[in-house]
Parts: structure tokens; C-alpha cells; sequence
């Protein structure tokens, strides 16, 4: 298999001494696992739905602020 790169890119990658093909391969990987991780999650999610039922709005209205509740505690705890 051969992977072209745009010359900027390709100077830029050379220019810090890094190996163009191990690069590729890594970044490969992690797309390839992303890709594995988001199917298994949309799977679960199907099962989830087929088993509890589609949350009502009252439900999602009580999760989305519970998750800004907690977004909010994350960022508070990060500064």
C-alpha cells in the first residue's frame, strides 16, 4: 500500500525527524479503534432503547441538566 501525503505535511514530519510510516500506522490504529469503540457504543445504545423504551422529554430534560450539572462540577474542578 502506498500513502501520499501533501508535500507540506511531508516537509513538516521530516523536518522533526519523526518516521512518516510509523506515524501512519499509529493513527491507523487509533481511527481503527475509535471506529470499533463508537460501533460498540451505538450497539449498546440499541439494546438499551429495545429494552428500557425511548426516554420521554421530561427524562432527557432531567439528564441533559444533570450532565451540565456535572460538566460545570468537571470544569470547576479542572481550574
Amino acid at each position: 500500500m502506498q500513502v501520499y501525503l501533501p508535500d507540506d505535511l511531508y516537509t513538516e514530519v521530516k523536518s522533526q525527524g519523526l518516521a512518516a510510516s510509523e506515524l501512519l500506522q499509529e493513527a491507523v490504529r487509533v481511527e481503527l479503534r475509535l471506529r470499533r469503540l463508537l460501533g460498540a457504543g451505538e450497539e449498546y445504545l440499541s439494546e438499551l432503547l429495545a429494552e428500557v423504551g425511548t426516554p420521554d422529554p421530561a427524562q432527557t430534560a432531567w439528564a441533559q441538566d444533570l450532565a451540565a450539572r456535572l460538566a460545570r462540577r468537571a470544569d470547576r474542578a479542572a481550574s
